[in-house]
């Protein structure tokens, strides 16, 4: 799809996740997650992130993309003459209420589809440029970062009081058992990741932030009106 980086495409792939999320059907079953081998790395080879998509994964992610690119031009020309195909050959009898009731039910759901999808596109590629200033080489953003962006809104709290914060139960981001690890859900939904980083003599794991976490969490501190600071 004309993504040069794995970063920002799989972006992309959030975005789609959480359009289907949002009609109401699980992402996962439409992004299953995989493991591609690559021939590069210290020994060789090496594993990285990879997703298995179905026909309508696939779809929700040529929405999501950057329609500026010929080739995510070229995959929405292609869902949309093969949905206008499929709506040709299965067309109800509108000579009947039955047929009218099951057309109107496709445009509703149509519609309502092209809504939530214009929409989480429109919200989601402003409030991901705000957190540019935070981001690491890999576009996610540590906890100490985190707490440097929300200083406002929490009264100057650092890091680990920042992360002690996340473990409230208003918030519930942070697990309060494996005090460094969110709760799974919040992964699956693209809001953080978590990462093996050296920590001394140890290798340790270590939460980060993804934007769309950023975003989750500025909306339950009530910050979306835009009182951050890189400062």
């Amino acid at each position: 799809m004309g993504y040069d980086e794995w970063r920002t495409f799989n972006d992309t792939v959030r975005r789609a996740m959480a359009a289907v999320e949002a009609s109401g059907l699980d992402p996962l079953v439409h992004f299953v997650g995989a493991v591609t081998t690559t021939g590069t790395g210290r020994w060789g080879h090496t594993k990285v992130r990879d997703y298995r998509l179905t026909r309508f994964g696939a779809y929700h992610l040529a929405i999501a993309g950057d329609g500026r690119k010929p080739e995510v031009a070229s995959a929405k020309t292609y869902f949309a003459v093969k949905t206008r195909e499929a709506e040709l050959a299965v067309r109800p009898d509108v000579s009947t209420p039955e047929g009218v009731l099951v057309l109107a039910k496709q445009y509703l759901a149509a519609a309502e589809e092209l809504v939530t999808a214009k929409k989480e596109l429109a919200v989601a590629k402003p409030k991901a440029s705000k957190w540019d200033a935070f981001c690491d080489a890999e576009g996610l953003i540590d906890m100490g970062s985190a707490a440097k962006a929300f200083h406002k809104v929490t009264g100057g709290l650092g890091r680990t009081k920042f992360m002690d914060r996340l473990r409230a139960d208003d918030l519930s981001f942070l697990q309060v058992q494996n005090r460094r690890i969110p709760y799974e859900v919040h992964v699956q939904r693209g809001r953080a990741e978590v990462k093996f980083v050296p920590a001394g003599h140890k290798i340790v794991e270590q939460t980060f932030l993804t934007p769309k976490g950023m975003d989750w969490l500025a909306d339950k501190l009530g910050t979306a009106g835009g009182i951050l600071s890189a400062a």
